[in-house]
């Protein structure tokens, strides 16, 4: 019949081999868990390494990050005919000038008044009680007095002053960390593409052009964030450090308030809430009830104004993370590394997990909105030739 079946049988086919040890349900957990310590036992070890080998790791990591964000521009200067190296000497000189002179103001704005800002917070946060206790609300005096204690302990302690940098005391270390970042920002903003590419030589085929997405996407992540951060801080300093003069601060403490409001806008969640608490206890303490208050309305003013329109428009999918993840990386980095590890904890995470979502392929096309499907191009697709 046309339409039977032949059956044949091979007396030849071997048998499977016997399955292993580890071939199991058991021993597939078993393995799973053993890979699961390894790599635990490793991500332990590396961050062992990267706090002893401070000086030369938060120099690196802080080129990285100012490179992905000054990258664009080195390239904006190359199409326009200037050489790589010229563009990238020319950002260099004008990035160390303006961080210099960033640091310099910051440290010379707040550090003659920080013991005055630290005492005022205290007087504040007391006259907070003695107002609480008199609309009958009972406070317990030694659990604030311990709290503003350790707080006060914790601000004036290097661990947050410098924390991974405590070790970096001596001006011979600072100036050895300083060289250094200018060295490899310099080679970053130059020969960036070509040692990312000697970076991800050993993939060889997909994994090679999963390697190029994922190092492409966390680029754009932690160079999105920084401009975009850079410039929310920059309007959440303006604005709050305008509302402090016209309240009647004197101007030797709006500064330094105003300029902790822009440095404390760089560690997300906690930061402006944090410096906008310390601005109204501040404004309580040298001017009064009312304009504490008034103080408070504009920062929350400030921070809703920066939640719910500049950082979806500067920031975009640049910090695609919940924000039980960045609290959490916040406070690791601050345990880690004190302020510099608050700061520079965010932006590492949120390119992990770019690198994450781009090496599995769930990263969205390049343009579209995370939740959203990509737009349909309603033009007519060229034809292509066979």
């Amino acid at each position: 019949m046309p339409f039977s079946r032949r059956y044949t049988t091979d007396d030849s086919v071997t048998p499977p081999p016997p399955a292993g040890l580890w071939a199991d349900k058991f021993g597939k957990v078993a393995t799973r868990t053993l890979q699961s310590i390894i790599l635990v036992i490793a991500i332990i070890g590396i961050v062992y390494a990267a706090i002893a080998l401070r000086l030369v790791v938060i120099p690196v990591l802080l080129a990285l990050i100012v490179a992905a964000a000054l990258g664009p521009i080195v390239e904006a200067l190359h199409r326009r005919g200037l050489p790589r190296v010229a563009g990238a000497a020319l950002v260099l000189v004008v990035a160390v000038l303006g961080l210099g002179g960033l640091v310099t103001g910051i440290v010379f704005a707040v550090r003659s008044q920080w013991p005055q800002l630290v005492e005022s917070a205290t007087q504040g946060v007391e006259q907070l009680r003695e107002i609480a206790e008199g609309f009958g609300i009972a406070t317990d005096q030694e659990a604030i007095d311990d709290a503003v204690a350790q707080v006060q302990e914790f601000l004036t302690s290097s661990s947050f002053t410098s924390g991974a940098i405590s070790g970096v005391s001596s001006a011979v270390e600072l100036i050895t960390g300083t060289v250094l970042f200018a060295f490899v920002l310099f080679y970053f903003l130059r020969d960036g593409a070509s040692i990312f590419e000697f970076l991800i030589r050993p993939f060889q085929g997909r994994y090679h052009v999963k390697a190029q997405r994922s190092g492409r996407r966390a680029l754009e992540v932690m160079g999105g964030y920084v401009r975009g951060t850079a410039l929310v801080a920059l309007v959440d300093a303006v604005f709050i450090g305008i509302g402090l003069f016209a309240v009647g601060i004197p101007f030797a403490l709006a500064l330094p308030l105003a300029v902790l409001v822009f440095v404390f806008a760089f560690v997300p969640i906690v930061g402006a809430t944090a410096a906008g608490v310390l601005a109204a206890l501040v404004a309580l303490v040298t001017a009064g009830l009312w304009p504490a208050i008034i103080i408070v309305i504009i920062v929350v003013a400030v921070n809703q104004i920066e939640g719910n329109f500049l950082q979806p428009v500067v920031l975009g999918r640049s910090l695609q993370l919940h924000a039980l993840v960045v609290l959490l990386a916040i406070t690791a980095g601050t345990i880690l590394a004190g302020i510099t590890g608050a700061i520079l904890s965010v932006p590492l995470v949120a390119s992990a997990w770019a690198i994450a979502k781009a090496w599995s392929g769930d990263e969205p096309p390049h343009g579209t909105t995370v939740g959203k499907p990509p737009r349909r191009d309603r033009r007519r697709a060229p034809a292509v030739a066979e």
